[in-house]
């Protein structure tokens, strides 16, 4: 445990500039001979690290790449690498020290100092406490909550690494879809053939051309897009500027008035959350009683019609009335005469309806955006330039052109051996029902019984929903929680185990430029050493390989180095290795004909030729897999059926909070930074309230205030506004936690009160839009916002571990890993390149045909080949849900 004294120096050196803060230089900037500019890039956008003695003392954006360098990258990015919530060294929390494999005092997690430990034996403490569980429990008793891939930007992920090391020692658990659009990804593979929440939108230039209306509904592209799941290069910002001259009209049906509304000057709808299924039913009434919708489109594109008509025209069997644009008003807010207006106006011009994840973050939310699908169907717009839906206009700079080109890849995390999962959203239910059943896409599984958990690069903590319930969960049925991270983040603070993983600037890696567009190649170079004793992933699991002997398995003899030149020669952009790095980037050509693609184009054009891939090969209006699915609550048609909790059915004076996408963060990243006091009341989280519900509150702009529910109880910083509607109040999602002796976050943790009742038995996705509050003034906060603070750490004595003796290597061989040569090239591709963003999807968990639409948008950003197309398809066929067995 050596501290030397040249780091001791920079350490020193790195408190002073975090202190003082780092400088944003202009492009120009000339520097003395002491200072290095290092190329580099982020989810934040590109940019040259300014170097100093070896410390970072400022960033340089590069306009040229870069239409528009926010404040994340220009302050936040670097301004938190020195922050004193850095986790230096490997810690361990102290009961669970003092007795790894006996009463650990799970209630004391989040409360109690941890104690500082060597790497050697933190790693030792780790292997054993994995080796131990899955020799008592079986491997389905370790569970990753690694998910999401956000922890930055590059190749080497940690998930994707954490799963490659797992699964060489017999598997684990994981999750399965994902938190951001869990339940549109089950249902709307079977409405309109592809994932198409995350698949590319209509290029910019045919909206600029055709689209005369763009609704936006509960879709913030001007906030959502200043981050990107590769390298931000905030190209869309211009020509959304343009699409604006070209006199587009956007109209903006959300609960609040966004960013995009003030930056497009739209015109705003107001809705009540989680009544949009309404709007858009009593939109397809007026056009279809009106004759103003497309039968001869409904005939040749879609089916099912005859079946949902019935429930339009209040002639269901379930005995509902009309959707009248009446009814709708009664739910919606909407008064009924502009219900009628927008339908009129949708049905008379090329309209464009961006929908955001935001609408299916909800109970029933497999819903609004099937209905908003039939209402664009019934208006004969799917597939028309300008014109249709798309669900991703706010995600990876949706609407820029793509490149089609080949990209970079890092290494396979292989094919797990096991096959026991856990919907994303239900982890408290898991924890707290091991072996009970459940069923997900008309699949009926079973939630392993899991006694440790692992997440490297996630801060689960804050973004499972009912935060009170998951600590309950985790002291109930938890052994060991182990998080490997930068920062003390909720995660770390509430763990067992705590492994100091580096920040992205503190290792070399390699990104692509536009999610969609991958129109350019980064390089995410190491621009200082690492702070403390800070180790970066790959270097992590490879230690822990090595202990458990598939230490060469795991790396299969390279370095990083050649993994990352591997890599890019894959991708062949025609620039030398060398130079590339030296340069920081190269830029790939775009094909003009991806300046004028229309997101289902080709179907419009030849339905025949060109089918969804749907059970019917057309939109499917009313669906036959999910009447078979037979869930209770998901019908077979899009219908508006009452959450469980909203303003329809709330008590007088609660309010419905929504918890949106941050502003200067993403998700809990840059909440530690200085970015927070930007926006923060009081050094909490702000939360936007009218200015009715302040008045008949009592309270003022500035003031703390409290929401609180049956789950739990948030204090956050008011901010009285009139661009959110009466009854509605906006709390960002991503804050830290720190909970104060009554319980309540004083940080302003959303998911303290939202809700983890599943959107519903399709999909088991999550259901955090739909929370229901009571707001008060608080007066009684008991102190300042502690979350920034670091824990309590205590120096450690000697352990005095016999590390020999714990037999690593052979207890995990006993395991029986699964090793990567075994894998067939079709499925090495698959696990190793199609499966980056979030967990592994398997093979089994969508049928063929909806393979062949959900890799339409897959095999792109995976950057494969025809030939490599061809595999992974092959490999897919013989594992596919209704693949034929033999």
């Amino acid at each position: 445990m050596q501290f030397t004294r040249r780091r001791f120096l920079k350490t020193t050196v790195a408190s002073a500039v975090a202190a003082n803060g780092l400088t944003w230089f202009g492009a120009g900037e000339v520097f003395a001979a002491d200072t290095v500019t290092i190329p580099s890039a982020s989810h934040w956008g590109p940019f040259k690290a300014v170097v100093k003695d070896g410390v970072l003392v400022g960033v340089q954006p590069l306009p040229e790449l870069d239409a528009m360098p926010t404040k994340m990258l220009t302050e936040g990015l670097l301004g938190r690498v020195y922050h004193k919530t850095r986790v230096k060294y490997p810690m361990i929390r102290k009961s669970y020290l003092a007795n790894p494999t006996g009463d650990t005092k799970p209630h004391l997690r989040g409360k109690e100092p941890f104690v500082r430990v060597s790497w050697d034996e933190a790693l030792a403490i780790t292997a054993n406490a994995i080796l131990t569980t899955a020799e008592k429990h079986g491997n389905q008793a370790l569970f990753s909550a690694s998910y999401g891939g956000w922890s930055h930007a590059g190749l080497l992920r940690p998930q994707v690494l954490q799963g490659r090391l797992f699964n060489l020692i017999g598997g684990h658990s994981v999750t399965t879809g994902d938190y951001s659009a869990g339940a549109s990804q089950i249902s709307l593979p079977h409405i309109i053939g592809d994932m198409e929440v995350y698949s590319p939108q209509t290029a910019w230039e045919v909206v600029a051309e055709k689209t005369e209306v763009m609704v936006w509904v509960g879709c913030d592209p001007w906030k959502n897009n200043r981050v990107e799941f590769t390298v931000a290069d905030h190209q869309m910002y211009p020509r959304w500027q343009k699409i604006k001259e070209r006199g587009v009209k956007f109209i903006s049906i959300n609960p609040q008035y966004t960013t995009t509304d003030v930056a497009m000057d739209s015109e705003w709808v107001k809705i009540v959350p989680n009544t949009d299924t309404a709007l858009f039913l009593a939109i397809s009434y007026h056009a279809y009683t009106t004759g103003k919708h497309d039968q001869a489109y409904l005939d040749k594109y879609t089916v099912g019609f005859d079946k949902f008509l019935p429930y339009l025209l209040g002639k269901d069997a379930d005995g509902t009335p009309a959707k009248t644009p009446e009814w709708a008003a009664a739910i919606t807010g909407i008064p009924a005469q502009k219900i009628i207006e927008m339908a009129e106006l949708f049905a008379s011009k090329r309209t464009q309806f961006a929908l955001g994840w935001s609408l299916q973050r909800a109970h029933h939310g497999e819903m609004p955006h099937w209905a908003a699908v039939n209402m664009a169907a019934i208006l004969g717009k799917i597939g028309k330039p300008g014109e249709g839906v798309g669900f991703s206009w706010h995600y990876g700079g949706g609407g820029m052109p793509q490149s089609t080109k080949v990209m970079p890849i890092g290494i396979p995390q292989g094919r797990n051996p096991l096959t026991t999962r856990c919907p994303a959203s239900r982890i408290s239910e898991m924890l707290l029902n091991p072996g009970k059943k459940y069923t997900r896409d008309g699949t009926e599984d079973t939630f392993p019984d899991v006694k440790l958990v692992y997440t490297s690069g996630n801060n689960v903590m804050s973004h499972q929903q009912d935060t009170n319930e998951l600590l309950r969960a985790l002291n109930q049925q938890v052994q060991t929680f182990i998080c490997q991270d930068p920062w003390w983040c909720a995660s770390s603070r509430f763990a067992d185990i705590v492994l100091p993983a580096t920040s992205a600037l503190e290792r070399d890696d390699m990104s692509s430029g536009g999610t969609y567009g991958n129109d350019k190649i980064y390089a995410m170079r190491k621009v200082i050493e690492p702070y403390g004793e800070s180790l970066d992933d790959f270097e992590i699991f490879k230690r822990l390989g090595d202990l458990m002997g598939v230490g060469f398995q795991f790396t299969e003899g390279l370095t990083v180095e050649q993994i990352l030149k591997n890599a890019y020669a894959h991708a062949d952009p025609g620039v030398p290795f060398e130079e590339f790095w030296e340069k920081g980037h190269v830029k790939l050509d775009v094909p003009e004909p991806m300046r004028q693609w229309v997101r289902h184009g080709d179907f419009y054009t030849d339905p025949q030729k060109y089918p969804l891939h749907t059970k019917s090969g057309k939109i499917e209006l009313y669906c036959d897999v999910i009447d078979k699915a037979n869930v209770a609550d998901c019908p077979p048609i899009p219908k508006f059926l009452e959450p469980i909790e909203y303003l329809g059915n709330a008590k007088p004076g609660q309010v419905h909070v929504v918890s949106p996408h941050p502003f200067n963060r993403l998700h809990s990243q840059m909440a530690n930074t200085d970015l927070r006091n930007e926006e923060h009341i009081q050094g909490r989280q702000h939360v936007l309230i009218s200015i009715e519900d302040a008045k008949a509150n009592g309270i003022n702009n500035g003031d703390l205030v409290e929401l609180f529910n049956e789950r739990g109880a948030v204090i956050a910083g008011a901010r009285v506004t009139d661009q959110i509607m009466k009854g509605v109040a906006s709390l960002e999602e991503g804050g830290w936690i720190q909970l104060d002796s009554k319980g309540r976050c004083n940080s302003g943790s959303i998911n303290v009160i939202t809700t983890s009742v599943p959107a519903s038995g399709l999909s088991q996705a999550t259901s955090a839009n739909t929370c229901i509050a009571s707001l008060k003034k608080c007066t009684d906060p008991e102190s300042e916002n502690r979350a920034f603070e670091p824990p309590v750490i205590e120096e450690s004595k000697d352990l005095a571990l016999n590390i020999a003796a714990m037999d690593l290597g052979t207890r995990a061989f006993n395991l029986k890993g699964a090793t990567l040569g075994t894998m067939t090239p079709g499925e090495k591709l698959f696990y190793g390149r199609c499966t980056l963003c979030h967990v592994a999807r398997e093979p089994g968990d969508y049928t063929m045909s909806q393979w062949m639409g959900i890799t339409q948008s897959m095999f792109p950003r995976a950057g494969l080949d025809d030939a490599e197309r061809k595999l992974v398809l092959e490999f897919l066929a013989k594992n596919a849900k209704d693949a034929v067995p033999g």
